[in-house]
């Protein structure tokens, strides 16, 4: 392990409520050997204040305009030098401090291109109100409408570089998309981590309105059809069903 390194990559704009504690959960890893990267849209709160609190313990910080989440996501995986990649959102953090040693345990252990875990949402006093257990991995779970929570997933560098990154052509289902063309259409194999490895707030993006989720249902739709999906609609339909136990 003494020579495997982690790339993680936070994306922020204007969370000044949520970064402290989002950069904390990385730098409190036992797991020392992580590239830590934060891209910053542009905030114009007090996030780059914060932030700059913490600049000792942060590998590259860049704040600029840009087109979005999955391109900011794309900023980082191309300035990462990590033999691995992970995404922590802005207002999401670690369930513990021994998150990233798992991770990487999974990685040399296992000889795997991608891994996954679970995933708990919580409310702003971090209640659980939703819990998000992927299960071993089948590739054909994804026809059931399976897919695994994008903020525990991890990948090898290089498969972004011979599959491609976040296509801004999928919106809200940009990430879904990835995991779609690297997991199904591309056959990588992946590796499951039962245990929660992220704590997410609850209210994302793709959930603030009644319009948001369905244009969200249309671009995972496009990215079940461009990505091999047998039959998309019995699949898109299974996908939100997929989240009713998810509270129990």
């Amino acid at each position: 392990m003494q020579d495997f390194k982690i790339s993680l990559i936070t994306v922020s704009f204007n969370a000044e409520g949520t970064i402290r504690r989002c950069i904390e959960s990385v730098i409190s890893q036992n797991f020392k050997a992580i590239e830590y990267i934060i891209i910053d849209g542009g905030s114009i709160d007090q996030t780059i204040n914060i932030i700059n609190q913490y600049k000792n313990n942060i590998s590259i910080i860049l704040s600029e305009p840009d087109k979005g989440i999955y391109d900011a996501m794309n900023k980082g995986i191309k300035l990462a030098t990590g033999d691995v990649v992970g995404m922590l959102n802005a207002d999401d953090f670690f369930a513990d401090d021994k998150v990233l040693s798992t991770v990487a345990d999974a990685f040399i252990q296992q000889n795997v291109e991608i891994t996954y875990g679970d995933l708990d949402y919580v409310s702003l006093d971090d209640k659980i109100i939703r819990k998000w257990r992927s299960g071993k991995y089948l590739r054909s779970n994804f026809s059931w409408g399976w897919m695994p929570p994008h903020p525990t997933f991890y990948c090898k560098r290089n498969l972004f570089e011979k599959l491609g990154f976040y296509s801004l052509g999928y919106g809200t289902a940009a990430d879904y998309e990835l995991m779609l063309r690297f997991m199904f259409l591309n056959r990588i194999p992946a590796f499951y981590i039962k245990k929660v490895l992220v704590k997410m707030k609850v209210g994302g993006v793709s959930n603030k309105s009644f319009n948001s989720r369905v244009k969200g249902l249309k671009f995972d739709l496009k990215a079940m059809r461009n990505n091999g999906i047998i039959y998309p609609i019995i699949t898109l339909i299974l996908k939100p069903a997929r989240k009713i136990i998810q509270y129990f």
